[in-house]
């Protein structure tokens, strides 16, 4: 149930966690003007610290005071003074003309100056202004304005702490209201290890990468955002992550813009899954097909991962052709079994899925539409411990639905114990008590992996006597070699037959659509371990007839 906040000061209480955090764990890395700050905050009037912590969580850095009214705040003007003093706030700060026609309405922007047509839209009004002011700047007692403009001086400041709080900038001060209203739940992990930051480089470097990224977003050219990166990987595995991901983001657009030899210079300096496959790509449009041929052999001997793997099967009967190679025999992959249904055309908003679940379900036999839901869930409910381990660098602060390192490489070797303990389950028969206790201890927390929303109790209690340890186990294996790429792509439906404890998977096709080529490899994986999978591709019927 989602409870009202009585505490009007919320906010405030919120942002002195944070600060407390950080002087608690990165004392070390801050310079003297943020520790000038986290110790000297609390030493402000309380009206003073809720206005600043107000405007840090609003939009933007500039704000009048006559906008600043809040019932527990009383006097923005009063409150802003020590502020002010303090070197927090801005008090007299110089706009352009554009920054002041952000700040007004159309109607203030008219009493301010009358010369501007009332019936001229607010963009033509700055046009106006533009061409009579330039590039003046001045306070907004110099506009003619009867108010008092605050800039935040320290917006910079309170950035950099949110960042060593979270860990990174997506997520914000929000973050403490969704928990405590009740709207989100997190486990609650130990973090006497949460440090996330080892230097203060590493924080600048991620700054300087957020900022980096955000041009490039922006629409700014993408060689100067390019420029800009550093030439050499980072020491820092997650910094360098980040690096990788922008560089190849910029190289997608590149090659996506017929700049061939700048997209193929970032793929090869790029680390970025899939980088290589592009590159190799890239090399046949600039018809280098040897130089192709040769990255994709060390490719072939080493792939980076199943979807690398796949798509070299594409790739090299090309390549070969057209370099006059003969052909490789390769190994024939486990038959899929296919069914085709004509079925009368779904009602509006019924998805083919749920069509074909009806169709198949009986009393004795249900189907159930669970795609990526159900083994993920069973996965994170009998791995939760692992999932959760308060390794360092994996928990930064109390909001995180799971780990920081998830996607690392390592990310199984760092909990092999935990994940050791979890398999050792499966083949003891201990899992079903493991999961049935996570799931009624755990019940709503947030997980990467469990989806509270789509499994109940009849439908783990079917799922766990009719899936065998040794077909969960494959599943999980898997899962683990990549979890980024395969916790998706697994089938739509599973049917259930209860009475004989056994169950098929099934993937759904309806009318135009194909394969995917992360559910290709799940569908073969499965039957090359004999587990029940088929595809169904579903007809209307009315266009069968």
């Amino acid at each position: 149930m989602v409870r009202v906040l009585e505490n009007r000061f919320y906010y405030l209480d919120n942002f002195l966690a944070v600060v407390a955090s950080v002087r608690a764990r990165y004392r070390h890395l801050l310079d003297g003007e943020e520790q000038a700050f986290v110790d000297g905050f609390e030493a402000l009037p309380l009206a003073s610290r809720a206005l600043l912590v107000r405007m840090v969580m609003r939009k933007g850095e500039l704000f009048r005071s006559s906008r600043l009214r809040y019932d527990e705040i009383g006097c923005a003007r009063s409150a802003a003074a020590p502020l002010i003093a303090a070197g927090w706030l801005d008090g007299e700060p110089a706009i352009d003309i554009a920054q002041l026609c952000g700040l007004l309405t159309k109607t203030e922007l008219a009493e301010a100056f009358p010369l501007l047509p009332r019936s001229a839209r607010k963009a033509g009004q700055l046009d106006i202004l533009r061409d009579e002011y330039g590039d003046a700047v001045r306070t907004l007692a110099g506009w003619r304005i009867d108010d008092q403009l605050l800039r935040l001086s320290i917006a910079p400041l309170c950035d950099r702490l949110r960042l060593m709080f979270f860990g990174n900038l997506h997520q914000d001060w929000s973050e403490f209201v969704l928990s405590e209203l009740g709207i989100f739940r997190y486990e609650q992990v130990d973090l006497s290890l949460a440090q996330g930051f080892s230097s203060r480089q590493d924080i600048d470097d991620y700054l300087h990468l957020h900022a980096c990224r955000q041009r490039f977003h922006d629409g700014e050219a993408p060689q100067a955002v390019a420029a800009c990166l550093p030439a050499m990987p980072y020491p820092n595995d997650w910094l360098e992550q980040r690096r990788s991901k922008l560089l190849f983001q910029i190289a997608q657009y590149y090659e996506r813009s017929a700049e061939l030899v700048a997209a193929l210079c970032l793929y090869a300096d790029c680390a970025w899954p899939g980088a290589r496959l592009r590159a190799i790509r890239v090399l046949e449009r600039c018809g280098q097909p040897d130089a192709a041929f040769g990255l994709a052999q060390q490719a072939e001997q080493q792939p980076e991962s199943e979807a690398e793997k796949q798509q070299l099967l594409r790739v090299m009967p090309r390549l070969r052709r057209q370099l006059g190679h003969g052909k490789t025999l390769q190994a024939a992959a486990a038959p899929i079994v296919r069914h085709d249904l004509a079925l009368q055309r779904a009602a509006p908003g019924v998805s083919v899925e749920a069509l074909l679940a009806s169709h198949l379900s009986r009393i004795d036999a249900p189907a159930v539409y669970v795609e990526n839901t159900l083994i993920n869930s069973l996965f994170g409910l009998l791995f939760w411990d692992a999932v959760f381990a308060p390794l360092p660098g994996a928990f930064f602060h109390p909001f995180q639905s799971g780990p920081a390192d998830l996607h690392s490489a390592d990310f199984r070797l760092r909990r092999a114990s935990q994940f050791d303990a979890g398999f050792a389950q499966l083949d003891s028969g201990g899992y079903q008590q493991a999961i049935w206790r996570n799931f009624h201890a755990k019940a709503g927390i947030q997980s990467p992996f469990v989806f509270w929303e789509a499994i109940d109790e009849q439908l783990l209690a079917m799922a766990l006597d009719c899936l065998p340890p040794l077909h969960l186990r494959k599943c999980f294996e898997r899962i683990l070699q990549d979890i980024k790429t395969n916790r998706s792509g697994l089938p739509d439906l599973i049917q259930f037959w209860p009475a004989e404890k056994r169950y098929q998977m099934i993937e759904v096709k309806g009318p135009g659509d194909r394969l995917q080529d992360n559910q290709i490899r799940w569908l073969h994986y499965f039957a090359e371990h004999g587990m029940p999978v088929a595809v169904c591709y579903v007809q209307w019927a009315e266009q069968c007839a």
